[in-house]
């Protein structure tokens, strides 16, 4: 299945929920689109874990094939494994990026990334899936820095700063201090539902 493209709003009404790497805008309407989006029905068990589920995928804008092997991977560690695939998400470059408040979303910080406006450790990158760890740097390219949203984005951050990754201001390199919490992530998410979802997928 291919990464979405379509309008953003759209998604974010559909599960109810505001979606801050998918898209900074809001909408007063709690209800999902379409013309019968206000009779609402209640959710079958397998409707609810799907919502908890698409939630990931549309927030951190991977594909299901993506997730399912992040997922794969979780359950192959030790620890629990929806925490873990919190953990691998967020660890994800372009998120880090967003977390870092160098881009309003990481749909945008995705394409820092793929343009090479990203330095990680001082060297360009370009794959978004790149995963960072404790002492990685982070700092965008002088021709990135110059880049409109960029700048809005700093002089007015989106998201409050996460405690896990911290930004100099004055050098303006972001340094990520350890592995983000599973509670870090900025958006409700039932974690349970969504290994529920894989537990007879994978």
């Amino acid at each position: 299945m291919s990464r979405y493209t379509g309008p953003r709003l759209k998604i974010v009404r559909a599960l109810g929920t505001a979606l801050p790497g998918l898209t900074s805008k809001t909408t007063e309407r709690n209800y999902p689109p379409g013309q019968h989006g206000q009779r609402q029905r209640k959710k079958s068990d397998y409707g609810i874990k799907l919502m908890e589920k698409q939630k990931l995928r549309f927030n951190y804008g991977v594909t299901e094939t993506q997730i399912r092997r992040l997922m794969s991977e979780a359950k192959a560690s030790r620890d629990h494994a929806g925490k873990k695939l919190l953990e691998f998400l967020e660890r994800r470059i372009d998120n880090a990026v967003f977390r870092a408040g160098f881009a309003p979303t990481i749909v945008a910080a995705r394409q820092l990334v793929r343009h090479k406006h990203v330095l990680l450790n001082g060297k360009a990158v370009n794959i978004p899936s790149i995963r960072v760890k404790a002492g990685d740097t982070l700092q965008l390219t002088t021709k990135g820095q110059k880049i409109p949203c960029v700048i809005e984005t700093l002089a007015t951050p989106v998201l409050e700063a996460a405690e896990w990754v911290t930004r100099d201001e004055t050098t303006g390199i972001a340094t990520v201090l350890r592995n983000p919490d599973a509670s870090e992530v900025p958006f409700p998410i039932e974690i349970q539902h969504v290994v529920e979802y894989y537990a007879v997928r994978l």
